[in-house]
């Protein structure tokens, strides 16, 4: 392992009891899979905002403001291993304005409102998946942001409170 390291932002966002999500082609990391809403990789100008990042894919992905979504936390940050990188993923969650209209269409792939009772059985990518079954059953009756380590068979959640 030289160090070398991909660092991903991720945004889900909801309206009433509706995640959106992207069905992501063409991509050379992520492909034919669902994914959050819009996301992608931190800039050099943003590696100490991933924020900014998450709000940079949200408008170039989607064309969705800042202004057009409420809430916007970030709620988890993953860890994995794999093909000689460590994969560190920022996700955010956030709810799209009840005036904003809910069609968006993306130029990475196929974006697409589901029920909140069917994201767990879509395909996703490893890390993914996880989280938003951790956020279905835990993560979303809270406000702490939680730490995801991947260890090959899941992924291992914990609260990460400030002190």
């Amino acid at each position: 392992m030289g160090g070398k390291l991909r660092n991903m932002t991720s945004v889900y966002i909801s309206k009433q009891d509706k995640m959106l999500l992207l069905y992501r082609q063409g991509s050379r990391v992520v492909n034919d899979v669902w994914i959050g809403s819009a996301g992608g990789h931190l800039e050099a100008n943003e590696l100490n905002d991933a924020k900014a990042c998450v709000l940079r894919e949200m408008r170039e992905e989607l064309g969705i403001t800042e202004n057009e979504i409420q809430n916007l936390r970030l709620r988890y940050v993953t860890m994995r291993r794999t093909k000689g990188e460590i994969r560190q993923n920022y996700y955010f969650f956030a709810e799209l304005k009840e005036d904003v209209e809910g069609e968006f269409s993306s130029n990475e792939g196929i974006s697409r409102w589901f029920p909140l009772t069917e994201l767990t059985s879509l395909e996703m990518p490893f890390t993914s998946k996880y989280v938003i079954e951790h956020y279905l059953d835990v993560g979303c009756k809270t406000d702490m942001i939680y730490g995801g380590i991947a260890d090959g068979e899941k992924v291992v959640f914990i609260e990460m409170p400030e002190f």
